[in-house]
């Protein structure tokens, strides 16, 4: 038995829990948020929790019931906190600037990076070398977080690129003649 789908999910106050068949939707102050759950997964409400059991017993839908309840977790905190990650750009003339829906990156290249944020995503730039992404969507908010280090990661050699806050590269010895 999945010993995730065991524990349930609280209900802060201020957020709104709706089910409707299969469908949990999911209503805060940052936001909206629907999904539609699996067949073999049945979902509860009762007062402030919601629990999340297989309706058969097969490895499956047991596997099932734990991601189910995993995702109406990260819905529940995106639309009450919301998700953010932090970057950082090292290396010499690496800039961000946010304007509006379009993040503007100088990373070394011949042009600047232009970055069309997706619904839903928002990014700040606190100074020219780190980027914020917020969202309700933890999925949405590390796959934006993802593509944009996806752009120039950090290399082994001297460092340089985007990386997240506090993630360690491995810096390798240059070679000696």
């Amino acid at each position: 038995m999945s010993r995730v789908a065991k524990n349930p999910v609280q209900i802060p106050a201020g957020v709104e829990v709706k089910l409707n068949g299969q469908e949990v939707n999911v209503k805060g102050s940052k936001g909206a948020m629907s999904l539609d759950v699996h067949g073999s997964v049945e979902v509860k409400q009762d007062g402030g929790q919601l629990t999340f059991a297989a309706r058969e017993k097969s490895k499956q839908s047991v596997a099932l019931a734990g991601t189910t309840r995993a995702l109406v977790n990260n819905m529940v905190v995106g639309v009450s906190n919301g998700f953010e990650k932090k970057l950082e750009l090292k290396g010499v003339g690496y800039r961000a600037q946010a304007q509006g829906k379009v993040l503007n990156l100088t990373l070394g290249f011949s042009h600047p990076v232009a970055y069309n944020l997706p619904e839903g995503v928002t990014a700040e730039t606190p100074s020219q070398t780190e980027i914020t992404i917020r969202g309700v969507d933890k999925q949405k908010v590390g796959q934006v977080a993802a593509e944009i280090r996806n752009f120039r990661p950090p290399e082994p050699y001297k460092g340089k690129g985007v990386r997240y806050v506090g993630e360690h590269v491995r810096v390798k010895e240059a070679k000696k003649k």
